[in-house]
């Protein structure tokens, strides 16, 4: 059903409420030509006419492109750092491969990693996979991590490290 057909059936419009309502005069008036600005006034800039051909064309491109170039170096600083560390842990853990302490780190965080993975899984697939089961967990590995610690620390003395 149409709109006018659902228009035609209900209730009749009076003469006053079909009629259109008045439209909005506008009042003419010329007191806002005073607020113009004069080309010809000193406060107009003008640019010069290599502009477009400019790489740099406003003071704050300047600074942001300075900026840019600082983030840059500092980026291409951390990154040197951490190339640095990287290829010291990698000699550090060349040097210490045979340390029984090192291997013995290594294997004990393999199987414990096995094995709370394998857990996890467990626990998920029968649907008890919860917060409270994550955040117990959690704590057992830090205490197994301290007590891992104070124990390396002791075997270190009998084995140090290189």
């Amino acid at each position: 059903m149409s709109y006018a057909e659902m228009a035609a059936k209900g209730p009749k419009q009076s003469p006053e409420d079909a009629r259109a309502p008045a439209p909005v005069e506008v009042e003419n008036s010329d007191d806002s030509v005073h607020s113009l600005v004069d080309v010809d006034s000193p406060h107009i800039s003008s640019v010069p006419s290599d502009y477009e051909s400019q790489s740099v064309k406003t003071d704050t491109q300047a600074e942001r492109m300075e900026r840019e170039e600082e983030v840059k170096k500092e980026a291409k600083n951390l990154k040197n750092k951490a190339a640095a560390k990287a290829s010291a842990a990698k000699d550090k853990a060349k040097k210490n491969a045979d340390n029984p302490v090192v291997l013995g780190n290594a294997v004990g965080l393999a199987l414990v990693g096995g094995i709370l993975g394998f857990g996890a899984y467990r626990t998920y697939a029968r649907g008890e996979f919860t917060g409270k089961v994550v955040a117990a967990w959690a704590g057992v590995i830090g205490l197994l991590g301290v007590g891992d610690y104070y124990v390396s620390q002791y075997f270190f003395k009998r084995n140090p490290p290189k």
